[in-house]
């Protein structure tokens, strides 16, 4: 009872230790926010460049509405929803990888690699063009016969100069186009002849698993940067070798920390009759059986004791992957963050940016209220400026013009008046002062403007305005301040709806502890 007594304690000295550590700053719609996740977020953005600086309070502002969002996603499901699940999820596998491997590991393995091709003959890239006949692995012994001496013929023919080999090519390959070969790309036969073979020599006829083949080689490219080439290295040991170094690094020390345990009698059974119900191995204390081993012997079809390292491996790296938030702070306010900012970005397309890009009625009436908002500084003109060949051809489309619907003029002018040929030359739009010399001229007083040799007489119809007339007009504008008033709007009502609490003595530890 004693003990039990002082378990209890214990455990709550711990949890009050972890807390003082790391307390709660604020509490938004009943759900905790420590003071850590707020640092990370306030710190990373004010660091940003070209972003402008935010105080202490102007940010603790912000945070909350960019939380209340969250709560108001939250509320509406979104973050239930098996999309959302499965994007969170995949973007939590590739933000681990970094997590489940040793990357000083892994780089000094690729180094190695790296400068054995760049002592090597395989250093860099060489451009080939190849005669390649294709042979599938059941190819009969005549068929292999028939092929090899076909290739053979081709290459004495090529050595006599009486052909010339992008014509063989052409005739003869299965293979058409020429293509870059760098080293862990291709076959090791075919890297072997290709790197060794001097600019425009050409090989003799050679196998690999593939088939058979003659490479020319026409240009060489110097090795790329380490840099550029080593995930392709760390990618290739994977490949071959079932893993990369710094995985398994990792997982000998995982091994140790979470105190892995083989069994030997199970794993005895299992080598000796292929399968067992007993248990195999022990991680963190949990058992691992027979019975689990199963499934993933099925999937990696080789031998069991192969089969066995590989399920250890697989089975340290899933239950190091449940631990990583547990493990790693960064790793789960990354986590955090991006599942905040896809809950943001949903909830607030809903209520901002799509009924914005919509609501015509309400953009409208949001013009209306605000118009002197919009007003400019300096008049403008709102017409056609017509140009015509003739005085009178400009009288009448002007008269014309005059009768129709702004949106009409331009295909009007194209049917009476350039059908056959062109009298008319128009140019309609909303003009500032500076934009065209005869609008300066005849509507602003501005200027003297060059009478146009074709179209000697010009004639204006429209009107000068202080600012437009509907929002149309300037949309842009109108629709960016729409949402930004839809925006407040939201925020108050969430403000309202939901409870914010903040803890004023831990806000001033904030970067300060």
């Amino acid at each position: 009872m004693i003990r039990c007594g002082l378990t209890i304690v214990f455990l709550y000295m711990v949890c009050w230790a972890s807390a003082q550590q790391d307390p709660v700053l604020m509490r938004i719609n009943g759900k905790d926010v420590l003071r850590s996740e707020f640092e990370y977020i306030y710190n990373k953005n004010n660091s940003l460049a070209g972003v402008e600086q935010k105080t202490l309070q102007e940010y603790v502002d912000l945070f909350v509405n960019f939380k209340l969002k969250v709560a108001a996603a939250e509320a509406a499901g979104m973050d239930t929803t098996r999309a959302f699940r499965e994007e969170l999820e995949g973007y939590r596998r590739q933000l681990a990888k970094s997590y489940l491997t040793d990357e000083n590991v892994s780089e000094a393995a690729a180094r190695k690699v790296y400068d054995k091709m760049k002592a090597g003959h395989r250093a860099g890239q060489v451009l080939v063009s190849h005669i390649f006949k294709y042979l599938p692995q059941t190819v009969t012994a005549h068929a292999l016969r028939s092929a090899e001496h076909q290739m053979d013929s081709i290459y004495a023919v090529l050595q006599s100069g009486k052909v010339d080999f992008s014509s063989c090519v052409s005739t003869y390959s299965d293979e058409k186009e020429s293509f870059w070969v760098s080293w862990l790309q291709m076959p090791a036969e075919f890297e072997d002849v290709a790197f060794s073979l001097p600019t425009g020599e050409v090989s003799r006829p050679f196998f690999t698993p593939q088939g058979i083949h003659i490479v020319k080689v026409l240009d060489r490219k110097e090795i790329l940067p380490f840099a550029e080439v080593k995930s392709e290295i760390i990618r290739w040991q994977a490949r071959h070798h079932g893993s990369d170094k710094g995985t398994e690094a990792l997982v000998e020390r995982l091994k140790k920390e979470y105190a892995y345990t083989p069994d030997k009698a199970g794993m005895d059974e299992l080598f000796l009759k292929g399968s067992t119900d007993k248990r195999l191995f022990v991680i963190d204390g949990r058992e691992y059986t027979g019975e689990m081993f199963v499934p993933f012997a099925a999937a990696h079809p080789q031998g069991v004791k192969r089969q066995l390292a590989g399920f250890v491996m697989k089975s340290v790296l899933d239950y190091e992957y449940t631990r990583l938030e547990q493990k790693y702070p960064e790793f789960r306010m990354l986590m955090q963050e991006y599942r905040d900012g896809m809950l943001l970005f949903e909830i607030s397309n809903r209520e901002i940016w799509e009924r914005a890009s919509q609501d015509e009625a309400g953009l409208k009436a949001y013009f209306t209220r605000n118009h002197s908002d919009y007003l400019w500084e300096t008049p403008r003109y709102k017409g056609i400026v017509l140009h015509a060949t003739t005085k009178q051809v400009g009288k009448q489309a002007r008269k014309m013009l005059k009768s129709l619907p702004e949106e009409e003029w331009q295909n009007a002018i194209r049917l009476m008046f350039n059908a056959k040929f062109r009298q008319v030359q128009a140019e309609q739009g909303l003009f500032a002062p500076g934009d065209n010399p005869y609008v300066d001229e005849k509507i602003f007083g501005r200027g003297k403007a060059e009478t146009m040799t074709s179209f000697p007489f010009t004639t204006l119809l429209g009107e000068k305005l202080k600012g437009p007339k509907t929002y149309q007009e300037v949309r842009g504008a109108v629709a960016e301040d729409y949402q930004n008033y839809l925006e407040k709007c939201w925020t108050m009502r969430l403000r309202a709806d939901f409870k914010v609490e903040i803890n004023q003595e831990v806000l001033k530890t904030v970067n300060n502890h």
